[in-house]
């Protein structure tokens, strides 16, 4: 008797873990592949999973280490959703076939046509979630306002020895030169490159925020920047930040022209996506009310969405602005012509 009454305990025990593992293999999931690295998106991920009970399952890398492993992974990659931060490379991930159309009316309703890649009829491959203006920042101390209001200005000779960049390839300045490659043409951005490497203080190093520090410094007068990194810096507590933030002032270039250069950081369906409907929910997710505040609110970004209000003081300080309306899959083009043109001004 107490034999039977072992093997039916061993029975009961077994049937039990079984369905627990097959619960668990039901579970739904969402792989996210992500170059957003902002301790704040935390919540905007919890906040899918509380909304739908799909758990994310997420690998960090930058856009270049993203697309290699996408690459590299090809079919049997487990990529349900990609996550870059620049419009080029959204474009040159579409090119090389690693994302999938989405045909959502959601997402053509709430977010413009110019933020979205082309759709060829099957839906847009990738859509921008926020944007973050290309702006520049100047020292107040040794540089008018009306001598760097434009991008052009950085390559006049009056600002010899007073610009700071990053590198000139990295994806947020390569978008930026994309974009005037579009509005002045291949022959004068080449022209205009020179200029800039000419006026340079010292050759390109650092990330943005290093660029607003070397203006408040005095290493250079002028750099380039995007927003949110301005943002996170007047939303700062530290006595470093504020004194940085009262020395430099910030400008929305060519406002009396094309308006300033707007980047996306954006999303897409992987192309061999092994859980798709998950995929698009988020996507979908990441266009509501709610996710498009937390952009604003938690990482100083734009919402893509226009309807949706922004309450940041830091942006609010920083004030409203002309964008261009370049879509940025023509920006995304003209980025792969730009950099032989960075090589060409010796552009580091």
């Amino acid at each position: 008797m107490s034999v039977l009454s072992t093997g039916i305990k061993a029975a009961i025990v077994a049937l039990a873990l079984g369905g627990a593992l097959a619960a668990a293999a039901q579970e739904p999931v969402l792989n996210l592949y992500s170059a957003r690295h902002y301790q704040t998106d935390e919540a905007l991920y919890a906040g899918f999973t509380k909304a739908t009970g799909i758990k994310i399952n997420r690998v960090d890398a930058d856009d270049a280490g993203i697309l290699a492993r996408l690459r590299s992974e090809g079919a049997s990659s487990p990529a349900d959703v990609v996550l870059l931060v620049d419009a080029a490379r959204l474009w040159r991930a579409e090119t090389e076939g690693l994302f999938q159309p989405v045909d959502s009316k959601l997402l053509e309703s709430r977010l413009p046509a110019k933020l979205r890649g082309k759709d060829q009829g099957a839906g847009s491959q990738w859509f921008g979630f926020s944007t973050r203006a290309r702006v520049i920042v100047f020292n107040k101390a040794n540089v008018q306002r009306e001598d760097a209001d434009t991008y052009q200005e950085l390559a006049d000779p009056k600002n010899k020895g007073k610009v700071c960049t990053r590198s000139g390839s990295h994806p947020y300045n390569l978008s930026l030169f994309g974009s005037i490659y579009e509005h002045i043409g291949a022959a004068a951005t080449e022209t205009w490159l020179k200029g800039v490497v000419a006026n340079m203080s010292r050759s390109p190093k650092g990330g943005d925020t290093d660029q607003i520090r070397a203006v408040a410094s005095g290493e250079c007068g002028i750099a380039v920047t995007n927003s949110y990194y301005v943002a996170r810096l007047m939303r700062s507590s530290k006595p470093e930040d504020k004194a940085v933030v009262e020395k430099i002032g910030v400008i929305f270039p060519n406002q009396d022209g094309w308006g300033t250069h707007v980047n996306i950081a954006g999303g897409a369906l992987a192309k061999h996506a092994p859980h798709p409907e998950a995929g698009i929910k988020f996507l979908e997710y990441l266009a509501s009310d709610s996710a498009q505040a937390h952009f604003a609110n938690g990482n100083n970004e734009y919402p893509a969405v226009p309807s949706v209000k922004v309450a940041n003081p830091a942006l609010d300080a920083l004030g409203s602005f002309k964008s261009e309306l370049i879509p940025l899959s023509v920006v995304g083009l003209n980025s792969v012509r730009v950099q032989q043109l960075l090589d060409r001004a010796g552009y580091k």
